[in-house]
């Protein structure tokens, strides 16, 4: 029975590099620290190493709610503390008063730095409050050479990961009936929207399915699937309960409120 199995084609590439990390510890007793991972990877990690008694899982992205989060693996006689996860915690100065931030400038402006999506964790912006965890390692990149982002000039400051603020979460839970798991069809069911409006949105990429762009309608969806529609907010695909007596799906899903 291959492990591949249970996972995406498009999986397939991060779990072999599970694979191979796994290897590195058991094999050579090499501890390994990964970049940022969003929660279905995190997911992987735990699905192939999570049972392995011969490798240590730790993962943190700063704090206890973080999403995003760096996973530590070592040999079991290997300790890992908070510091062993090098991330770093900005605050990010902008005249509040005058201009407005989005998620999306924060990215923006950091992905124009040529870095990788996977040296950043969290970003949180609320009540004039915006904040940002790096990888450690090119955290003094970041804070020389963000100077703008969107239309505010910024100043980055590092303050300790004790800071972080907590985000504000709620999701509520419903049931119900699909007739198939086609992104499109679980979309307009979730949204409340019709499938004519839910299909332009995919296939101009504003549909995310795990944290990656989900632009074929026919995308199959799948239990424990996060999906987020830019405008609509987030979803998750709690359970798939099987199949009513007309052959519907029953589905069970939060949605972020």
């Amino acid at each position: 029975m291959s492990i591949y199995q249970h996972f995406r084609e498009e999986e397939r590439p991060f779990v072999d590099q599970v694979i191979e990390w796994q290897e590195d510890v058991k094999l050579r007793h090499r501890d390994r620290l990964s970049d940022f991972l969003d929660p279905r990877q995190q997911e992987i990690v735990k699905i192939i190493i999570g049972h392995d008694d011969e490798v240590n899982l730790s993962f943190s992205g700063g704090s206890n709610y973080a999403e995003r989060r760096r996973v530590r693996l070592t040999p079991p006689y290997l300790e890992t503390t908070e510091e062993d996860f090098q991330l770093t915690l900005f605050s990010i100065d902008y005249p509040a008063k005058f201009v407005s931030l989005e998620h999306r400038d924060v990215l923006g402006a950091l992905m124009n730095l040529g870095l990788k999506r996977e040296k950043f964790g969290d970003i949180f912006i609320r009540d004039g409050i915006a904040q940002m965890v790096t990888a450690t390692e090119i955290a003094d990149y970041v804070e020389f050479n963000v100077q703008t982002i969107g239309k505010a000039t910024v100043r980055l400051h590092k303050i300790p990961l004790s800071e972080h603020v907590k985000p504000v979460e709620e999701w509520e839970e419903f049931a119900a009936t699909v007739s198939s798991l086609r992104l499109d069809v679980v979309l307009a069911q979730i949204y409340k929207l019709s499938r004519s409006k839910v299909v332009p949105y995919i296939e101009k990429g504003l549909v995310k399915v795990n944290w990656k762009i989900a632009d074929q309608p026919a995308f199959m969806l799948a239990e424990g699937d996060y999906i987020s529609v830019r405008k609509f907010g987030r979803a998750h695909i709690i359970a798939i309960e099987g199949r009513t007596k007309k052959e519907k799906l029953r589905l069970r899903y939060r949605r972020m409120i």
